[in-house]
């Protein structure tokens, strides 16, 4: 796992697949989770012609935990891909990743050429972070990330999942439990993120001034298609996906041929 050492002195863990020559794409995770969730996507980045980096958010993994903030994170992203040499860039953000992409497209406008939200959240009720707080605790406490057994850690984390969303992050315990691990044995990054989500939406959707693909999948109970819809109405360049038969996790991981392909087209 790569670290990077920042300018402020924190570290970011990153990591990179796909093609190493192709068009730069950063992606930003879901919640909880890691920059694992981009594995999944690259032997699809290398048949598309994408280099598909993401980094763990402030709080996640290795990541050093840090005060909520999206320029924060847009600012991590800018300096990780000043690190690689990368100038310009595409943006990909998977469930609350994505208010993290369009912060980045927002903030960032001379960089970012284009991007692409999956099953993200759009219009969110405020809720007090002390009330998220016992919630999340508690089910972090059920999950136990601190057992050792990577077969009991395992099933307990994809217990939490519904069916068809367990299906594609099934595997081996010991990759199974590591992700869980990776994911919300810190609690800082899980709760910092959905202080962002539950607030204010700080940033104007309408200063998105590049393209956005918005991608929902119809069977999606967690942020179904009508947040893709209010998205769309408030981005001045955005087009709506809904794909068939697709729940969550599967409006992503079934899907990135499709997605990346929007990177590379002209």
């Amino acid at each position: 796992m790569p670290l990077t050492t920042l300018r402020d002195g924190r570290t970011l863990a990153w990591s990179e697949g796909g093609d190493p020559e192709g068009t730069p794409v950063l992606f930003f995770h879901g919640c909880p989770d890691t920059r694992r969730a981009a594995w999944s996507g690259y032997a699809a980045a290398r048949a598309a012609g994408v280099r598909l980096v993401a980094a763990n958010r402030p709080g996640y993994g290795a990541s050093t935990p840090a005060p909520a903030s999206y320029r924060r994170v847009v600012d991590d992203a800018a300096e990780l891909a000043d690190s690689l040499g990368i100038d310009r860039f595409g943006v990909l953000g998977m469930s609350v990743g994505g208010t993290f992409a369009l912060a980045c497209a927002s903030l960032l406008p001379e960089r970012v050429t284009t991007a692409a939200v999956v099953a993200t959240p759009g219009e969110t009720p405020d809720l007090p972070l002390d009330q998220v707080r016992p919630e999340f605790l508690e089910y972090r406490a059920a999950i136990d990330p601190e057992d050792p057994d990577d077969a009991g850690l395992a099933a307990r984390w994809l217990a939490e999942l519904p069916a068809d969303d367990r299906s594609l992050v099934d595997g081996p315990a010991a990759e199974v439990a590591a992700a869980a691990r990776e994911a919300i044995l810190v609690p800082d990054g899980y709760l910092a993120d959905v202080s962002l989500l539950f607030g204010p939406w700080p940033l104007g959707l309408a200063d998105v001034g590049c393209s956005v693909r918005l991608w929902y999948g119809d069977q999606d109970t967690h942020a179904p298609a009508h947040h893709g819809t209010w998205l769309a109405a408030r981005l001045p360049h955005a087009t709506l996906d809904v794909l068939p038969g697709q729940g969550h996790l599967g409006s992503l991981m079934r899907s990135w041929d499709r997605i990346l392909a929007g990177f590379t087209e002209r």
